[in-house]
């Protein structure tokens, strides 16, 4: 059990980046750990809701920085600066 936890704990610092953001995952996380208590692997469903939860969380800011992309910028219509 230890070495799952140490394993676990030294791929997520590998795999994450130095400025790490939370959005979503603890949310992802939190949910995820309910629903794997329940079916017997917590520390998987925490796992697993935290990257989907990211996941999610960054496709949500990519439908809106592309939305707001997609709105007429206004335009200076008198010549002047």
């Amino acid at each position: 059990m230890k070495n799952l936890v140490l394993c676990t704990a030294v791929a997520g610092l590998l795999l994450s980046s130095v400025a790490v953001e939370a959005k979503g995952c603890i949310k992802g996380a939190i949910i995820g750990g309910i629903a794997g208590h329940y079916a017997g692997h917590g520390k998987v469903g925490v796992i697993a809701g935290c990257v989907i939860g990211r996941h999610e969380a960054n496709k949500a800011d990519a439908e809106r920085a592309q939305r707001s992309q997609q709105q007429p910028q206004p335009s200076n219509q008198s010549g002047r600066i």
